[in-house]
């Protein structure tokens, strides 16, 4: 069963348009994923559930969690540009 509400912790999938939209860095941010054992392919794959984030205690990954709710509520549930053009 899935959860109906896509903002909830149980379900909220950061993206990499996510990090985008937050104007974080992606050279650090890459480094700050394999710091915390995250794979950074599975993440532009996928997405990595918000609550993978949180259990970083990293306070820098509330920007990015709003954004996130945010994509969702406008309706932009995939947000994985990516998947259509290509990675970098």
């Amino acid at each position: 069963m899935t959860d109906p509400d896509q903002t909830s912790p149980a379900s909220l999938r950061v993206t990499i348009q996510d990090l985008r939209s937050a104007r974080y860095c992606l050279a650090g941010v890459r480094p700050w994923f394999q710091r915390h054992g995250f794979d950074w392919q599975e993440f532009l794959d996928h997405g990595i559930a918000s609550e993978r984030l949180h259990s970083t205690g990293d306070a820098l990954i509330e920007p990015v969690i709003q954004e996130a709710k945010t994509r969702i509520a406008a309706g932009l549930v995939s947000g994985r540009p990516e998947a259509q053009g290509g990675r970098k």
